[in-house]
């Protein structure tokens, strides 16, 4: 492997590990803020309870989140040089403003949540949680906003003389169409995360309190057991969160697919595997084939019209393949380039994308008929919880690949109605340093953040085991009276 290799599988192995966290971040951020609200509302300790369990999960995945994000930034000076070199004016700004606004805000108010129990009145603790809650989304707001401009380039024109991209406008950066659909879209889909996270937790607890042996006994004379009753609540509420945003997920899908088309034509061939030029093209749902570089050869499995459909909103329209974009993207950017990203890469992930979601979405309804009436499930449904819960991680994972992976060769896609000087190939943005610094570099994050891995996932299930924590009365302080607990 060449420097080029090695730096972009590094990117990808710790963009891939640090978005494991970020979309749970952004939902159970506020999804733990409404949990707090119905506590500090309704006065019923099990909100409490499930506040203080679930906030301390939420800050596991948050510190190591912040932990794992910093290398990212950090990659486009010791990798991407020539990329930084060319857009950093125009790149630079939406990141400034996540780091000065966003992270700002949402750490500030973490740490007044953590350390505020007992110390804050309630409704000002309250809006502690709330306003970290804002900026995580903030957060997220930025660095799509910096991710979109990769996408679609607006709000920035060439300087000839410098042969930079320099910004002309903050407020079309900020207000890309490219961003407008991605925003929503992920936003929903971290929502689907944090409540399948919330969801299949509670589920397997639900369960569990169910078969114990006590809990047993209660049933058998008519009283319910109180784990049950203790995390239904908040099993029931996730689950209403995991179906709507499965439905914001699926709309603004929708709409990201059809400006996509717009935009990237290459990508949305390449993810339905469509070789050649068709009228009324299908939804794949199967292929085989031998394609090669700059060109496809792929046989498909299709229902028919769908993909039509899902470009342009035109059941009967024609679309565009890839080989005849491949040729249209040689007329216009120069020859000798493979204008196709990697074909199994981009139509696999899609699809994984979708399957992974549906099954989270199916467990939240099956979850809502499972406990209509008061019923408490079976221990199979204990099972699908756990299940369930890696699924919308996969569907974001897989989402991200065929995004980043779609958009290739281009590092700064062209903007069909932009300034044509502004792109990219990613083969042009990479930093003038030996393969061998690249390769021990990619060697010490693999190994460092598979560490972290371990610590993470210790945590995560060292509390999840635990259970909701118990609550000294009139106090909002758990037994152990340690707030940071979470972190040892």
């Amino acid at each position: 492997m060449d420097a080029l290799d090695l730096a972009r599988w590094q990117f990808g192995v710790t963009t891939v590990y640090h978005f494991i966290f970020v979309p749970l971040t952004i939902g159970l951020a506020p999804m733990v803020a409404i949990m707090q609200t119905l506590w500090v509302r309704t006065d019923d300790e099990r909100w409490l309870r499930m506040t203080k369990f679930f906030g301390k999960l939420f800050l596991i995945n948050f510190a190591i989140g912040v932990v794992t994000g910093i290398v990212q930034e950090f990659q486009f000076g010791m990798n991407w040089s020539e990329y930084s070199r060319f857009v950093g004016d125009v790149f630079g700004a939406p990141l400034a403003m996540e780091g000065l606004l966003a992270f700002f805000l949402e750490s500030t108010f973490i740490g007044a949540w953590i350390f505020g129990w007992d110390r804050l009145p309630r409704k000002i603790h309250l809006a502690c949680i709330w306003l970290a809650a804002l900026g995580v989304n903030l957060s997220a707001f930025f660095i799509l906003s910096a991710n979109s401009f990769m996408q679609h380039p607006v709000g920035v024109e060439l300087n000839a003389e410098s042969g930079r991209a320099e910004l002309t406008s903050i407020g079309d950066l900020l207000t890309n169409s490219t961003v407008l659909w991605a925003f929503p879209h992920q936003i929903t889909a971290a929502f689907m995360t944090a409540a399948t996270f919330v969801a299949g937790i509670a589920g397997w607890w639900m369960v569990k309190a169910r078969f114990q042996a006590e809990a047993d006994l209660a049933e058998d004379q008519g009283v319910r057991h109180p784990g049950v009753e203790l995390y239904r609540p908040v099993f029931r509420l996730a689950c209403v969160v995991l179906l709507l945003a499965g439905v914001g997920v699926a709309f603004t899908g929708d709409g990201q697919a059809k400006l996509m088309y717009k935009q990237q034509p290459m990508k949305m061939a390449a993810a339905e595997g469509l070789c050649d030029t068709e009228t009324g093209a299908g939804f794949s749902l199967f292929a085989i084939g031998n394609p090669g570089p700059g060109h496809c050869d792929v046989t498909t499995v299709s229902i028919p019209y769908i993909y039509s459909f899902m470009a342009t909103g035109d059941f009967n329209a024609e679309v565009k393949g890839v080989n005849d974009l491949q040729a249209e993207y040689s007329e216009k950017y120069g020859d000798g380039t493979d204008y196709v990203p990697v074909l199994a890469s981009t139509y696999w992930n899609f699809r994984f994308m979708i399957l992974c979601g549906v099954i989270a979405a199916a467990f939240g309804a099956i979850g809502l008929f499972a406990t209509r009436g008061g019923r408490t499930p079976g221990r199979w449904f204990g099972r699908f919880a756990l299940i369930a819960i890696p699924m919308p991680f996969l569907a974001n994972l897989t989402g991200w690949v065929f995004t980043e992976m779609g958009r290739q060769p281009w590092v700064v896609a062209p903007n069909p109605t932009g300034d044509p000087a502004i792109r990219m190939l990613t083969s042009e943005g990479v930093s003038t340093v030996g393969p061998w610094s690249v390769g021990t570099s990619l060697v010490v994050f693999t190994l460092l953040y598979g560490s972290l891995a371990v610590v993470w996932f210790g945590l995560i299930r060292r509390y999840t085991a635990a259970g909701a924590p118990e609550v000294e009365a009139g106090s909002d302080h758990d037994d152990a009276d340690r707030p940071l607990s979470f972190a040892y």
